[in-house]
């Protein structure tokens, strides 16, 4: 059994939150466990606030680990996220297709945005919301300043990326980009079931008996 310090904690709490610890006994030891380190031991990663770079890093390791412990058992992503910066996202979502193990990703409350990208990302037949969350997507957004050329440039590249996540979705979705496009011009919600209707997920659940077992 690995100990707590092999495990990367998820990320820094803002000052007034308290991350619980989980304590548990291994024959006459107890350990004790910050809950992220906990879930980590059952091979669950969850994101629960903006994508930053400093967020996308420490999934991303967390992502590494878990392939280097085993690659081949299941990764299990929770995502309840806003969503973020797109280029911080994208780093989240090279990992999950470059890993080996099956990631099962699960919609809780919201996912939005680069938020609904990596919901949407999973591996095919394991991707899932549960009744109650949401999930949005829309057009990539941001500003730009400085001189004419910069602005112009900065411009460029966000198209650039509008198309890129347009094509990623359309994979996942198993649509056209020109559908994508059409679909994600404006913010666009959807419960549950009408994002595995859409293809963002492929079921939702009902109960935790429908979860698939912890690898």
């Amino acid at each position: 059994m690995s100990n707590p310090q092999d495990f990367p904690t998820l990320i820094t709490p803002p000052s007034n939150y308290i991350v619980p610890t989980v304590i548990e006994s291994e024959g006459r030891m107890e350990r004790a466990y910050d809950i992220y380190s906990r879930l980590l031991k059952d091979r669950i990663i969850f994101l629960g606030s903006d994508v930053n770079d400093q967020v996308a890093n420490v999934i991303i390791a967390q992502f590494l680990f878990l392939q280097m412990q085993d690659p081949k058992k299941d990764i299990h992503f929770y995502i309840n996220s806003p969503g973020g910066s797109v280029t911080a996202g994208l780093a989240i979502y090279d990992t999950m297709q470059f890993v080996t193990c099956d990631v099962n990703t699960y919609c809780i409350g919201i996912c939005a945005s680069m938020g609904a990208v990596l919901l949407a990302s999973g591996t095919k037949g394991k991707r899932f919301a549960l009744p109650n969350s949401d999930i949005m997507i829309h057009q990539v957004s941001g500003g730009a300043r400085g001189t004419a050329s910069d602005v112009e440039r900065t411009v460029d590249f966000m198209y650039k990326l509008k198309r890129r996540l347009n094509r990623i979705l359309a994979h996942h979705c198993g649509k056209t980009p020109e559908v994508i496009e059409r679909d994600a011009d404006r913010d666009n919600y959807m419960s549950a079931e009408e994002a595995a209707a859409y293809g963002l997920v492929d079921k939702v659940l009902q109960s935790n008996k429908e979860l698939p077992p912890l690898a």
